[in-house]
């Protein structure tokens, strides 16, 4: 099992940033991916962003691209999503997630979930 606590979320204006952290603990090396989903009211779940574990390979949805970005430190089993020139539509639940890469890329699947983080973004 794997646990996740995300942390970061409020409210900002547009154009501003936040940084949104998650903090993995239990078996995290069953997985090799860790990464940010989003969902808003009303919307289906959107994939945000992933990273590995060894490599640091990350890929993003393109409706982030160039705007967020995700790193991570393993010292600390800790995930980041830096997002910057934020907008309205970015307002949304932002759940940490872990799993396979692959499978987040491709189709959007992971094996565990956080409790997700309240990010609201005025106009």
């Amino acid at each position: 099992q794997v646990q996740l606590v995300e942390s970061g979320g409020g409210l900002v204006q547009a154009g501003g940033s936040l940084r949104l952290s998650c903090v993995a603990s239990g078996s995290i090396f069953s997985t090799n991916g860790m990464g940010w989903f989003r969902q808003a009211p009303g919307k289906e779940r959107e994939f945000v962003a992933v990273i590995t574990w060894s490599g640091g390979t990350t890929y993003y949805g393109d409706s982030v691209k160039g705007r967020f970005t995700i790193s991570r430190d393993n010292a600390k089993n800790t995930v980041f999503l830096q997002m910057n020139s934020l907008r309205p539509e970015d307002t949304a639940v932002y759940y940490c997630a872990a799993g396979a890469y692959g499978s987040m890329v491709r189709s959007s699947r992971f094996d565990y979930r956080g409790q997700g983080t309240q990010v609201t973004v005025s106009s």
